[in-house]
């Protein structure tokens, strides 16, 4: 007897699996440095992305901390980190103008229960399967949003309103060019140019976090005539906020309902690419459906504390395994350096210039819009291309929620046209060669008077099953046998069974005995519940291609009844 190998739970949190396995003093060291690494990084993008979202800094802080600790600490990958993201600025943006910041908690709520369902429902693997252009588009889109939102900022622009819109913002930015702040423009700049220098010099210095300290410095020091958070978030606590249930009624569920699926299908999307990169950098392997859990219980916690929603992020999880983390304790500690900054120098936020900000989710927005990729995808197929331009253009232009929709159905319709067009129906005569070359002393067997062959290579779905039919009518007279080879059909789906039942009683209508050779297993469990199954006594199941030549022999030999 085979002893079988034991699998771990995937249900059980990385965290205790590593600690179970042995966690030393060397190991805790490392974890503590990257922890304290990623905080670095993570302080200024939690305050930027907090304002970019319509929302304040130290909602971004408060989500990185209580969603970022519970992300690693029941999350199904060794090095993910966790908490506020680019993907989610529009989002978040569109929800609280729609519905307030309420309606957003409530959003925030209910996606971190869709999450925990599609975890517990093992949809960890499924989630994996949208199309890259999709991904890729929606992604680059979302970039250039995000960079849009900040030109104001960036510039010390004085609007008073700025449109929601893509065009319309652009047009009242061209509108409001003659009112930039020369002050707030230098910052702006000079922080940008600071970043992508620091990046080529000496990239392991912690670039945001310079520039946020060094131009509050200057902007505090020099009195100089730029916007801070102070000067537009006068009143922001200190500390974290006591957990609150957020306020739930049935007629606001149903109008965020949407948004908490666009906010569970992005949290969701983000959280596994980003551990699916995180294995590729360290070789080790997450578990996909706990991952997703661990996201849903992290936004859920998220929302008690009037946080945003929550995800993985790729940039601070790389920066995770470059500075030595190896398990989720650096996580663990990076949640916790940032719970210190709240509760002990909030009021140095104050100082931090609304430029220098901008010009961070500047950066942001460029490595968000994976252009190099991007440009790949586009050199690819004219259906790839397609689909990325598509969902690229209407995630800026109309929506994200309808160019995710959009860009899936469509790829999956120019997928299931290639799937068709690789199908092939075939009539198969005696003289043609077998497909299966180690049927050799078939390939030119003589077929018996009386009998047809279709050779069917590839799965038969509702793309393809309409071309059944049109072979038979190619046969014109029927024969008294047809053969069904279904030897190289993996896959059959309800709308191809349809179609060989329909191919079946017609040719039992007109008095030929149709055979099923050689059937795999998924289409012959599909066919044995419909009724052209074994039961049937008008069908003929054989084990191959002899067997059928046989038994089709012995047919066409017996007396017609007609």
């Amino acid at each position: 007897m085979i002893e079988k190998q034991a699998v771990p739970d995937q249900f059980t949190p990385k965290l205790f699996s590593v600690l179970k396995s042995g966690y030393c003093l060397r190991d805790f060291r490392m974890d503590v440095l990257a922890g304290l690494t990623v905080a670095i990084v993570a302080l200024p993008l939690a305050m930027a992305l907090g304002i970019a979202s319509g929302a304040s800094p130290d909602k971004g802080l408060i989500t990185a901390v209580i969603a970022g600790f519970l992300i690693s600490f029941l999350g199904g990958s060794r090095v993910q980190i966790g908490g506020p993201t680019g993907a989610f600025v529009i989002v978040v943006f569109n929800v609280i103008a729609q519905h307030g910041y309420d309606g957003l908690v409530l959003a925030t709520l209910m996606a971190g229960f869709i999450l925990v369902i599609a975890g517990y429902a093992r949809f960890g693997r499924v989630i994996r399967y949208i199309p890259h252009p999709v991904i890729t588009g929606f992604t680059a889109g979302i970039a250039v949003i995000i960079a849009t939102s900040q030109v104001k900022d960036f510039m010390g622009l004085d609007m008073k309103v700025v449109p929601s819109d893509f065009i319309p913002k652009w047009m009242a930015y061209f509108g409001a060019m003659g009112t930039i702040s020369f002050w707030t423009l230098v910052i702006g700049v000079g922080a940008l140019v600071f970043i992508i220098g620091l990046r080529k010099v000496a990239p392991k210095f912690p670039g945001y976090l310079l520039v946020v300290i060094g131009s509050s410095a200057l902007v505090a020091l020099f009195h100089l005539p730029v916007e801070t958070i102070g000067s537009r978030f006068p009143d922001i606590p200190a500390g974290l906020p006591l957990p609150a249930m957020p306020e739930i009624s049935f007629a606001k569920m149903q109008q965020v309902l949407p948004s908490a699926f666009t906010i569970a299908f992005l949290a969701g999307i983000e959280a596994l690419l980003s551990a699916v990169v995180a294995d590729g950098m360290t070789g080790f392997r997450h578990r996909s459906n706990q991952e997703l859990v661990a996201q849903g219980v992290a936004n859920i916690a998220s929302a008690f504390w009037g946080g945003l929603p929550a995800t993985g992020a790729i940039a601070r999880t790389a920066t995770n395994i470059r500075a030595g983390g190896r398990t989720p304790v650096s996580g663990i500690f990076h949640a916790i350096f940032l719970l210190a900054f709240v509760m002990f120098a909030m009021d140095l936020m104050v100082y931090v210039p609304m430029a220098a900000l901008a010009a961070i989710l500047f950066i942001v927005a460029w490595g968000m819009s994976e252009i190099g990729h991007f440009i790949r995808i586009f050199k690819l197929s004219l259906s790839d291309r397609t689909v990325l331009l598509l969902t690229f253009f209407l995630t800026i232009l109309v929506d994200l929620t309808v160019a995710i929709g959009v860009g899936v159905t469509l790829a999956s319709l120019l997928f299931v046209a290639r799937m068709s067009e690789s199908v092939e129906i075939v009539t198969q005569t005696g003289n043609e060669q077998d497909r299966d070359e180690d049927d050799a002393e078939d390939q030119r067997m003589d077929l018996p008077v009386g009998v047809e062959v279709f050779c069917i290579a590839g799965p038969v779905f509702f793309g393809v099953a309409g071309d059944l039919a049109d072979t038979l009518k190619r046969i014109g007279k029927m024969p008294k046998v047809l053969i069904l080879r279904m030897k190289w059909v993996p896959f059959l789906d309800g709308s191809g069974v349809e179609s060989l039942a329909a191919l079946a009683r017609q040719c039992c209508a007109q008095g030929t005995t149709v055979i099923f050779s050689s059937v795999q297993e998924q289409p012959f469990e599909m066919l044995s519940r419909s009724d052209i199954g074994p039961r049937n006594k008008h069908i003929r199941y054989v084990p191959d291609y002899k067997s059928a030549i046989a038994l089709a022999s012995e047919i066409v030999q017996m007396p017609s009844s007609l």
